[in-house]
């Protein structure tokens, strides 16, 4: 696997993905720069080696040209995070782009307008990466969060670097961090896998039941496999397409000698609202009229035990409600858990945008061993996928 420890920039052009799709409000400035700030150590390497950064990166969802996702807002705080004066190209191709690259000189950083403003990106167009990368003399990809995408910056222009790619410190880091969990995990391996749907994760559960030693089980996914095995949910949320499936998945994790953790006990209310009234039911009995919320006082002491006697920990998905306070009390507390395993000595990692916004939310995201930039990248390596971003590094 090359990184860029494997190469020397000095005096030369580095041209990096990076992933800045970042959040702005209505004055176009940045509210969260944590995937600016994410990328700074490969720039900060590339710089001092005495190279110069090209940095390339999409801003939401356009059509064509259009000024409000133009990365021209986000140059003032990208040259205050890297501590340098960031120039900017109003295009990633043509004369401007090329000019603007042509006239770097070592220590320089440019960022080019945004990708998505041509529809060649997306299409991975062979032509389009071509030109992107007549910019550079090395290609590095530090974008996790569009791994999985084989678009024409984050996957097609690495082929016209055959000797000369390589992968970012992030992204570096979070291929480490996963195959930590899914190749080199220390025993027992425990996955928590929380949010409202059975279907959508599970691919990640049919690939993982043969890395884990105990699977917990929450949110709103939790009342499929109840309803399926006989309780009564009330008005739980349910997908009834999908009862035969967790069965399944209750016989594979048998077979294989994995132990499945399903709550015993949840804080159910009278109305999906921060306000309703609320109650503690058994999960089987939960009365009509009334849906689980989140995990109840048993379910969390038992969860706790089997996270503290954990070595490795995956946490993709909350226990419950947790943008109500009034039906967070079970992630956070499942949070601190992971949190004191990790003190011990547990290998902890936090992916998926959901449990990501927790941990951040309910600051615990620096007690976690590593918390990964990428929801849907991450969630396809979890289902044994290889990303076409990866992989053309690797090729």
């Amino acid at each position: 696997m090359k990184t860029l420890a494997d190469f020397d920039f000095k005096n030369k052009k580095a041209i990096i993905r990076v992933d800045f799709n970042v959040p702005l409000d209505e004055n176009f400035n940045v509210t969260d720069a944590t995937r600016i700030e994410a990328a700074k150590p490969t720039i900060d390497k590339i710089l001092a080696d005495g190279g110069s950064a090209i940095l390339m990166s999409h801003l939401g969802r356009p059509k064509g040209v259009e000024a409000k996702y133009s990365l021209e807002h986000i140059v003032k705080k990208t040259s205050e995070i890297l501590g340098v004066s960031v120039k900017f190209a109003n295009n990633c191709i043509g004369d401007s782009a090329h000019e603007a690259a042509t006239s770097l000189k070592p220590g320089d950083v440019l960022l080019l307008e945004n990708l998505r403003f041509h529809t060649e990106e997306e299409a991975g167009d062979v032509a389009f990466s071509k030109e992107l990368a007549s910019l550079g003399d090395i290609y590095v990809n530090d974008a996790f969060g569009t791994a999985h995408r084989a678009h024409a910056s984050t996957t097609i222009i690495a082929q016209f670097f055959p000797d000369k790619k390589c992968f970012g410190t992030l992204l570096a880091k979070e291929i480490e961090s996963l195959n930590k969990v899914l190749k080199n995990s220390e025993k027992p391996v425990t996955a928590v896998l929380g949010g409202s749907k059975v279907s959508s994760k599970i691919t990640v559960i049919e690939n993982i039941l043969d890395k884990v030693d105990h699977m917990i089980i929450g949110g709103g996914m939790t009342f499929t496999f109840i309803k399926a095995l006989g309780g009564k949910i009330g008005d739980s949320i349910c997908e009834d397409d999908k009862q035969e499936l967790a069965l399944e998945i209750l016989k594979a994790a048998k077979e294989k000698g994995v132990q499945i953790h399903l709550p015993v006990d949840v804080v159910a209310a009278n109305a999906f609202s921060n306000d309703a009234a609320t109650q503690i039911s058994d999960v089987n009995t939960i009365p009509d009229g009334w849906q689980g919320l989140d995990a109840g006082p048993k379910s969390l002491e038992q969860f706790r035990e089997v996270i503290l006697s954990s070595k490795t920990i995956l946490w993709n998905g909350p226990l419950g409600v947790f943008e109500m306070p009034s039906f967070a009390k079970g992630t956070i507390a499942l949070g601190n858990d992971i949190a004191e395993a990790t003190s011990k000595g547990a290998f902890s990692l936090v992916g998926g945008g959901d449990s990501v916004a927790a941990v951040k939310q309910f600051g615990l995201e620096p007690k976690m061993s590593y918390v990964s930039t990428g929801g849907g990248a991450m969630l396809e390596m979890l289902e044994g996928k290889t990303l076409p971003g990866i992989a053309a590094i690797l090729d």
